[in-house]
């Protein structure tokens, strides 16, 4: 990777992009701490109907796929991250200050294109680090984006308190944003594969095409695609229904439903190991052992947990499991994306945009499948179905050559 100012030693450019996961992290968390007091503003009463707007977040980070390939592409992930991050944010206080139910919908689509546009570009700078320090590092900025999204929780959970309105959180954690961007993006890296790109384009030749990287991936990316794929199946069923578990299946009064808080704090701690195990076991027994934990964990919370008759020891018990999947998809997307960067012969940018291609799907076919099954046998049978998962990524870590430790 070249570097635009080889004055910075290395730990600072690891602390400067590891301030830009801070950022979208706190970005993201914010948003999401206030979501009942936004539908409560737009006094979005229809639960459809408020599906329907949250629904154009995906969409636009469907939308921004092909485009994030290409830009980065074109303009490199330095450019790219500042850009991004800048319009996350202006997509937050967008949010806070609308007051029309259509405009909001945009609001949120543009949401969801920054939220794509930032991981693809982000993650790309994220891989040139590990390339400039000679080992593992994916993983603390992505347990730095969950640090921070717990942070941006609390202070959500402390504005609420406070009576602070959206419209004045959002403006203020832009304005943090803004400040960051500004201060941290000297340190932000050239790619070594934009660099040709964008000379070629001064000298008039024909520039990548907007949909380049619909090609032939390699097989090593549709591997690792799936792998992530069933991945973000397993978030999505612990994100969108841990909650409900604890509240509507084992009838957990309020005090005790810390499914999620338990899950979320594991998953921020394993994501700060992640790097150490890696480092000590190599990626493929790192993600060998995710899968086994994802596997345990949903048949503990199914299983076990499901049928004690003591709410104390349900609670406990399904907790532990929650833990155990928490600890088990850490490292999951830091460690594929590490080995785009280790193994793959494509550039970085279109290689992460093919892998989002692929695991997209996850966070599509999750909300349908688990509601579906949980409608007809009931949502621990959902979360047995989900653990097999866990025992697929096994098995794909362990026989096939994209997960060996030989680059």
């Amino acid at each position: 990777m070249q570097t635009h100012q080889v004055t910075y030693p290395k730990e600072r450019i690891r602390w400067g992009v590891l301030s830009f996961f801070l950022m979208q992290g706190l970005c993201f968390s914010t948003w999401a701490s206030r979501i009942p007091d936004i539908k409560a503003v737009f006094a979005a009463d229809d639960i459809l109907f408020w599906s329907w707007i949250l629904f154009l977040i995906p969409v636009g980070k469907f939308v921004a796929i092909p485009l994030a390939g290409w830009l980065v592409s074109r303009l490199g992930s330095r450019i790219m991250v500042q850009v991004s991050v800048l319009g996350y944010a202006a997509a937050l206080a967008a949010i806070g200050i609308v007051s029309n139910v259509y405009a909001l919908g945009g609001c949120l689509f543009g949401f969801g294109v920054c939220w794509n546009l930032c991981d693809i570009s982000l993650n790309t700078q994220g891989i040139g680090v590990e390339r400039l320090m000679g080992r593992p590092v994916m993983a603390t900025f992505h347990g730095g984006w969950s640090l921070a999204a717990c942070a941006g929780a609390l202070l959500g959970f402390l504005m609420i308190l406070w009576g602070v309105s959206p419209c004045g959180h959002f403006l203020l954690v832009a304005a943090v944003i803004v400040l960051g961007t500004l201060f941290g993006r000297n340190c932000l890296q050239e790619d070594a594969e934009a660099a040709p790109v964008r000379r070629e384009a001064k000298e008039g030749k024909e520039p990548p095409a907007l949909l380049s990287f619909v090609r032939k991936p390699e097989l090593l990316l549709l591997e690792l695609g799936l792998v992530s794929l069933f991945a973000l199946i397993v978030e999505s069923a612990m994100f969108d229904w841990s909650g409900v578990y604890f509240k509507s299946v084992i009838l957990a009064p309020d005090s005790l439903q810390i499914g999620f808080l338990a899950f979320m704090v594991m998953m921020t701690a394993g994501r700060f190991l992640t790097n150490y195990a890696c480092g000590k076991l190599g990626r493929q027994k790192v993600l060998q052992l995710a899968g086994f934990l994802i596997f345990c964990g949903f048949f503990l919370s199914a299983l076990p947990g499901g049928m004690m008759t003591s709410m104390t020891a349900k609670v406990t018990v399904i907790s532990l499991g929650f833990m155990l999947v928490g600890l088990g998809i850490s490292c999951m997307v830091p460690t594929v994306y590490s080995l785009v960067g280790a193994k793959s012969g494509t550039p970085v940018g279109i290689a992460l945009t093919i892998l989002s291609s692929i695991s997209f799907v996850g966070s599509l076919i999750a909300p349908p499948l688990i509601g579906l099954v949980s409608e007809t046998f009931g949502l621990q049978s959902a979360y047995m179905l989900v653990g097999l998962l866990g025992l697929c990524i096994l098995l794909m870590t362990t026989f096939r050559k994209a997960f060996q430790n030989r680059t």
